[in-house]
C-alpha cells in the first residue's frame, strides 16, 4: 500500500480560496486530507493575495516563463500580480520539500496549479498549452503532477 503524501490544491480539498472565493471540491481530494493522506496548499494565499481577488492569467508564456521573467501574470483589470503567484509557487514547493511530497494533484487550467493547460491571458476563457507556475516550479524539482477539475461549475 502506498502511504505517500500527496500535495493538493486547497480549493480542491473543499477550502474556498479560488479567486472567485469559491472552493472546488473533489470528493477523493476531501478523503485524502481528512485521512491524512494530503497536504492542501493554495500558492495565491500563501504569496499574499486576497480572496477572493481578480480573475489572472500568464501573458506571454506560461509559468516557465512566469519563473525565467520573461512572462507576467495580470488580473483582468490589468494589474501585475506575478511577484505574488512567484513567492507562493516557491513557499508551496518548499512545503512539498519540507513533507517529502513527491507528487502533487493540482487544479486544472489554474496560473497556478494548470497542468498541461492554462488559460491562454487573453481574459475570454481561451486556453493554451502549458503549465502554471506551481506545476512548473514542482515539476523543476522532479515532482510528478497530475491535474484534477473539481466539482464547482464555475472556473
Amino acid at each position: 500500500m502506498d502511504t505517500d503524501i500527496v500535495l493538493v490544491s486547497a480549493c480542491l480539498a473543499g477550502v474556498p480560496c479560488r479567486y472567485d472565493g469559491r472552493a472546488r471540491p473533489d470528493a477523493a481530494i476531501v478523503a485524502d486530507v481528512a485521512a491524512g493522506r494530503a497536504i492542501p496548499a493554495c500558492a495565491e494565499q500563501l504569496g499574499g493575495l486576497s480572496t477572493p481577488r481578480a480573475a489572472a492569467e500568464i501573458v506571454g508564456g506560461d509559468g516557465y516563463d512566469v519563473l525565467d521573467g520573461t512572462a507576467k501574470i495580470l488580473t483582468v483589470d490589468g494589474e501585475d500580480v506575478t511577484a505574488p503567484f512567484v513567492e507562493g509557487a516557491q513557499i508551496v514547493a518548499d512545503l512539498a520539500a519540507e513533507h517529502g511530497v513527491s507528487s502533487a494533484v493540482l487544479q486544472a487550467r489554474s496560473p497556478s496549479c494548470g497542468c498541461g493547460v492554462i488559460y491562454d491571458g487573453s481574459h475570454t476563457g481561451e486556453l493554451a498549452e502549458g503549465d502554471g507556475v506551481v506545476a512548473a516550479l514542482l515539476k523543476r524539482r522532479g515532482l510528478k503532477i497530475t491535474a484534477v477539475r473539481g466539482s464547482s461549475e464555475s472556473r
